[in-house]
């Protein structure tokens, strides 16, 4: 299907999700959703560099974890699609889409964001960065990228989920209509946009206040992860594990693990601050019971 026929928000949209074709041996195709991803990709990036001052990060030893940690995500991302979508692989040409015009014929973000902390995080220790600092920066500017990025799921038309009855938020396309059948479905695509673009609006202010590295990674798997938790439930395209949806496993775990951890340090670091700020109900106790001892022991010496 070459072109789709889109309803949403009572608009119509005739789109192709192929933006040019690149006169290499048959023709490679480049798609609209590869573009749209690069795109929030590169205002991740330039959020981060900017923001990168805040952290104390140097954006010349940043540039290499990214170069390194980038391309290495991507394919984590194609593993994790490959291992969970349950389609055969028949070689590694067909792994990298060298196999087609259409190149990867599927990610999952899960992958590339487990991928993207993995080995960013041995890109850290190399160039010696804190790597809970790189955290905080990179998972606010990852909900930059993953937020514009849904949008190539609406130009391809997929991530929607079953039928709704809303006039104004429910999408039709002639995809949905040939897999679902007739009748307004939830544009999933767009509730992950929404929450994603909030969440980035969110953990950015919440940085401004940051009580220590790693808080604002810990604020993204909350919010991300009971976001996309809830969401992935709606979807018909889910990755699953036998009758379990992946994705919302996944989130909801690593939602209750963030809060969890969030919760005892930030009970621990409360404690901290009750010690030392106490004082003493009777005034200086050190000093009066000190004064108390010497006086004891001059009565002593004195009856002896």
């Amino acid at each position: 299907m070459s072109t789709y026929d889109i309803t949403l928000f009572g608009l119509h949209f005739k789109i192709n999700p192929i933006a040019f074709t690149i006169p290499i041996g048959d023709g490679w195709n480049v798609y609209w959703y590869g573009i749209i991803v690069a795109t929030g990709f590169l205002l991740a990036i330039l959020y981060g560099y900017k923001k990168a001052k805040d952290y104390k990060i140097n954006t010349d030893r940043m540039t290499d974890v990214i170069l390194i940690t980038t391309p290495l995500a991507v394919l984590c991302a194609r593993a994790y699609y490959v291992i969970f979508d349950g389609s055969p692989i028949h070689s590694i040409k067909e792994f990298f889409g060298f196999s087609s015009s259409s190149g990867f014929a599927g990610i999952a973000i899960y992958g590339g964001v487990i991928g993207a902390l993995v080995i960013g995080s041995l890109a850290c220790f190399w160039r010696k960065i804190n790597v809970l600092d790189m955290y905080d920066l990179t998972l606010t500017a990852f909900l930059i990228g993953q937020g514009v990025g849904r949008w190539g799921n609406f130009v391809n038309q997929e991530a929607y989920g079953a039928f709704t009855g809303s006039t104004f938020w429910g999408m039709q396309s002639n995809r949905t209509i040939l897999e679902m059948g007739e009748g307004l479905v939830h544009p999933c695509f767009l509730y992950e946009s929404i929450w994603c673009i909030a969440g980035f609006f969110v953990l950015n202010k919440i940085s401004k206040r940051r009580k220590f590295s790693g808080q604002i990674a810990l604020c993204y798997g909350i919010w991300y992860g009971f976001g996309r938790g809830i969401i992935e439930l709606m979807r018909t395209d889910s990755l699953m594990l036998g009758p379990i949806r992946v994705s919302s496993l996944l989130s909801f775990v690593a939602c209750v693990a963030c809060a969890v951890i969030m919760a005892v340090i930030l009970k621990r670091q409360n404690k901290k601050a009750t010690d030392k700020d106490y004082t003493p109900v009777f005034g200086d106790e050190t000093y009066e019971n000190t004064q108390e001892e010497v006086k004891e022991g001059e009565d002593i010496e004195q009856a002896d």
